[in-house]
């Protein structure tokens, strides 16, 4: 793996590695990935294939024929949000979505961050999304500020210069920057990464959202019941969230359990 710089959501006491995902058809998967975010594939073992960026893996997919589609109202994968190094490339995505007329599912100002949204063949929502400078990050009574506004298209593809060479795949320094959650409560949910993971709430969205992170970070995690109130222990059989990896700095031992709807949150230590 070559060295390099990683955004700050990659540099805090736990971070995103991976997410693992279940699919019918891993590698008509696999290929979108490829082809729209530009992973590479690292890795492969019978139905299992580990794609990512300069050979740190980033997404693991596991394909099975006999699995049933995903619930969106159950509890699962709301997005996996893959956090690119500058704006300017997050602006010669849009031109690449744009050029290969991608369905958007929504763009956003979120204060911190601007994003893209979009889903894969097989429902599980993708974000794309470059974060501003920490500096900028509007704080309220100590806490960080978030909302959804409308993306400035205009100021965001003013980023690239005459001659740009374009998008070129999911460029150095690219990481899963958060994973946001379906849950069945936002309280339960929130005691547990609280408790369980030692991530520090950051905000609320009323009592429908919850965003929690470490050192500082806006969110590394996300779980909502906008879809899922109430949902109960995810089916194993079913596509879409298989596993979410946390990598530690502060933990010697891999582990895993699984929150209040059965995920499984693996735990990796790192090297501080």
């Amino acid at each position: 793996m070559t060295s390099l710089f990683l955004p700050f959501a990659a540099t805090t006491p736990v971070s995103i590695g991976r997410v693992g995902l279940r699919s019918r058809d891993a590698e008509g998967l696999a290929a979108f990935y490829r082809s729209v975010l530009g992973l590479d594939e690292l890795r492969r073992a019978g139905s299992t294939i580990g794609l990512g960026v300069d050979g740190r893996e980033l997404l693991e997919i596991e394909g099975s024929a006999a699995l049933r589609e995903d619930d969106p109202r159950s509890s699962g994968l709301f997005h996996t949000a893959f956090l690119l190094p500058a704006r300017a490339d997050l602006a010669r995505w849009t031109q690449h979505a744009a050029d290969a007329r991608l369905a958007i599912d929504g763009a956003s100002d979120h204060l911190v961050s601007e994003a893209i949204y979009l889903n894969d063949p097989e429902g599980n929502g993708i974000e794309i999304y470059v974060d501003r400078d920490r500096s900028e990050w509007p704080r309220e009574g100590g806490s960080i500020r978030m909302a959804t506004e409308r993306l400035d298209f205009d100021s965001l593809m003013g980023e690239l210069r005459d001659g740009d060479a374009g998008w070129r795949g999911a460029p150095a320094g690219t990481v899963v920057g958060h994973v946001h959650l379906r849950v069945g409560d936002v309280e339960a949910a929130e005691a547990w990464w609280n408790e369980a993971q030692g991530l520090d709430t950051i905000t609320h969205y009323g009592g429908q959202a919850v965003f929690l992170s470490s050192g500082g970070y806006h969110h590394h995690i996300g779980a909502n019941v906008w879809r899922s109130r109430g949902a109960g222990r995810r089916e194993e059989d079913r596509t879409g969230l298989s596993f979410v990896e946390l990598l530690s700095r502060d933990s010697a031992n891999e582990s895993a359990s699984r929150d209040p709807w059965g995920t499984e949150i693996r735990v990796r230590p790192v090297a501080a």
